[in-house]
């Protein structure tokens, strides 16, 4: 328990409070060093990643849960 509130403390810390003013900052430093044609190509990457690291996790659970029903049908 105690491992376990020093990392949610730690991490808290680490990445700090962002407002505002500091997301408008990176948003604007991020603007000037890919271009304003870079970022739609990088968003659709991102989304492109994020799609398939969903597929796969739901496709990891369906597995697991069939595997569950299988061994519980055997058991039976």
């Amino acid at each position: 328990m105690c491992y376990l509130h020093y990392l949610y403390h730690s991490k808290r810390y680490i990445m700090g409070n962002l407002g505002f003013q500091e997301l408008l900052i990176i948003g604007v430093v991020i603007l000037v060093m890919f271009g304003g044609r870079k970022i739609p190509e990088f968003m659709r990457g991102l989304g492109k990643g994020i799609r398939e690291f969903n597929d796969a996790k739901n496709n990891v659970k369906k597995e697991i849960e069939e595997g569950i029903k299988e061994k519980d049908e055997k058991a039976s």
